[in-house]
């Protein structure tokens, strides 16, 4: 079973597609949330109140996180696997092979002409088994068919749990207290800022490319975020 799973990797390059998929999503997930924790965040400073329930914040991360993940469950197998039949007819076509067309069938055998000339009893039944048996030998999938199928089935776990599982981490610091307050919200985000340096490290060192430049880039979306979300919900 591993050696199948390399074999199929290394046909479509899994590992590399997965890799993407996964710092992007993660990354989506984690901002998503961000914008969510920056609205309650703000409600306080306004509200003047000094904690909020922490059952609030969760359900609502958690609704979001539910979100992306059934969206990336399904958005990434459909999509894929349409890529995948507009890549096979092609191919198809670069072959001068149609969807259509099929193998000459063979022309019916006269039973009864064959067993007067030989002077045997013939099973009627070889023609539908013989037929029966091409049908089954159409239906059996080539190594790159099963390494495509196999790569759309991985790609899209990782393209749905990435982003539920970039949102569920900095819910976490709420799962531990009641009610919240400004530090609970101060420790999610540093929760987050930690994982974007992390990714960022990540993408240098898988990219081969400056460490500290990847961080750069990750981190500036986040202060964006930040002071886009600041400024519209003040």
């Amino acid at each position: 079973m591993l050696e199948k799973i390399k074999t199929y990797a290394k046909i479509t390059n899994l590992w590399a597609i997965a890799r993407r998929y996964f710092v992007n999503n993660f990354y989506d997930g984690m901002l998503t949330v961000l914008g969510i924790f920056l609205g309650f965040f703000v409600i306080i400073l306004k509200e003047d109140t000094p904690s909020i329930d922490s059952h609030l914040v969760i359900l609502t991360g958690l609704g979001s996180s539910i979100s992306m993940l059934i969206s990336g469950l399904t958005g990434s197998y459909l999509s894929e696997r349409a890529e995948q039949k507009k890549i096979k007819d092609e191919l198809k076509k670069a072959m001068v092979i149609s969807e259509g067309e099929e193998a000459p069938e063979e022309e019916p055998l006269d039973v009864k002409e064959i067993e007067r000339a030989m002077l045997i009893k013939i099973d009627h039944n070889i023609d539908s088994k013989a037929r029966k048996i091409r049908k089954k030998k159409k239906k059996i999938k080539t190594l790159q068919e099963k390494a495509e199928s196999f790569t759309t089935y991985i790609v899209s776990i990782i393209n749905g749990g990435s982003p539920f599982l970039g949102g569920l981490v900095p819910l976490i610091p709420f799962f531990l207290v009641p009610f919240a307050n400004l530090y609970i919200f101060l420790i999610s985000f540093l929760i987050i800022f930690i994982c974007i340096i992390l990714l960022g490290v990540f993408l240098g060192v898988v990219s081969k490319e400056s460490i500290i430049k990847n961080i750069i880039q990750m981190t500036f979306a986040f202060f964006i975020t930040l002071l886009i979300s600041i400024f519209l919900l003040r």
